[in-house]
């Protein structure tokens, strides 16, 4: 059984599985043949899955979807990023909306942020805010009991504890970087998750022509967003001190476009440094217990 990645791919292929099914899913965005076809329907791209199915299965680029307990568990941290995109937003309309009277509020972290302001809003204003700190408010209580339920995840995954111990790599980081991964053998070496994940400049060579380009963007769209988030931080004035933050500021030395691409390459080191503890703790966990007593 053949079929292309999509919103019901992860649970028609396990259901296709439960049946004795062998099933293929194809990467659809490797798959120009079909997304670029010019007489495309339905039955054109099925009759296509079919024959390289048929003829070649490495042509289709064939993923993996993640178990269904694993799914669920990734869910916790995609809604997670949700309430944490929907609390955002909601800040930077409150700021805006003093900002437009000619006021300002205090600098305040979003977790405290309804405490911190609340007495600085002008009175005028407050008729209009106040409908907004109160979903502010209930988000942040929201999204505190899901990071309670995000440390419950390391009791189930140790390899999540062990991640941790990457600076820069935090409870959401290293759980979505395990479930997303979600095995070892997802990535066969460590310099390679970075363009498994879209970190890797795309590369369009052709004899002498070898052009720079931006990088790719393929992959786990959130893992990606996370590690550049974990580099900025990495970089930033805040970063503890270590070996990868002293590589990344040494390349950030040269202007803005030094900077950025600065931050891409911690992603990618971040990228692999966590994957080689991922491989270490999967390989030690798979020995017999005699070898590891040795």
């Amino acid at each position: 059984m053949v079929l292309e990645t999509g919103t019901h791919s992860p649970w028609i292929s396990r259901l296709l599985g439960s049946f004795g099914h062998q099933v293929i899913v194809a990467n659809a965005r490797k798959l120009r043949a079909i997304s670029e076809n010019e007489s495309k329907n339905d039955r054109h791209d099925a009759e296509m899955l079919a024959r390289l199915g048929y003829c070649h299965p490495k042509l289709l680029s064939p993923i993996q979807h993640r178990s269904a307990e694993r799914q669920r568990d990734l869910n916790l941290i995609r809604a997670r990023d949700t309430l944490v995109r929907a609390r955002t937003m909601l800040i930077n309309s409150v700021r805006g909306l003093v900002k437009s009277a000619g006021g300002r509020l205090p600098p305040a972290a979003s977790e405290y942020f309804v405490a911190r302001v609340s007495t600085a809003v002008p009175a005028e204003l407050r008729a209009a805010i106040q409908p907004l700190l109160q979903p502010i408010a209930a988000l942040t209580v929201e999204i505190r009991g899901l990071d309670q339920a995000l440390e419950k995840l390391a009791e189930r995954y140790p390899e999540i504890r062990i991640l941790r111990t990457v600076p820069g790599v935090g409870p959401v980081i290293a759980s979505a970087y395990v479930l997303t991964l979600d095995r070892v053998d997802a990535v066969a070496h460590s310099r390679s998750v970075g363009a498994f994940l879209g970190l890797r400049p795309r590369q369009s060579q052709s004899g002498d022509s070898d052009p720079e380009h931006n990088i790719s963007k393929t992959g786990n769209l959130y893992l990606r967003r996370l590690l550049v988030q974990a580099a900025h931080y990495v970089l930033g004035r805040f970063g503890p001190d270590s070996a990868l933050r002293r590589w990344g500021l040494r390349l950030a030395v040269g202007g803005q476009r030094s900077k950025k691409r600065a931050v891409v390459a911690v992603a990618r080191k971040l990228a692999s440094f966590t994957r080689v503890k991922f491989f270490r703790v999967e390989f030690f966990s798979k020995w017999p217990k005699w070898k590891r007593l040795e």
